[in-house]
């Protein structure tokens, strides 16, 4: 399951970066009041970057959770 999941990643990645690639004229990206004008590539690869930590995160969290369940659960 391992290499499903590593396989999984790189094709998204891969995906991504080719995306990036052939997507360089700029965007305006407008948040919160802020306005920001980059080349969509940059923007891509950012996101990307940032979902990946946000969802690594997210599953350490999730994990230590169930963990501590489960010890809790084995010791009542």
């Amino acid at each position: 399951m391992r290499w499903v999941n590593l396989a999984v990643i790189v094709l998204f990645a891969l995906a991504t970066l080719i995306f990036a690639v052939q997507n360089f004229e700029a965007v305006t990206v407008s948040f919160l009041g802020f306005k920001g004008t980059m080349p969509l590539a940059v923007l891509t690869v950012l996101i990307y970057i940032l979902g990946a930590f946000t969802g690594g995160s997210l599953l350490a969290l999730l994990r230590r959770s169930y963990a501590g369940s489960q010890w809790s659960l084995g010791n009542s």
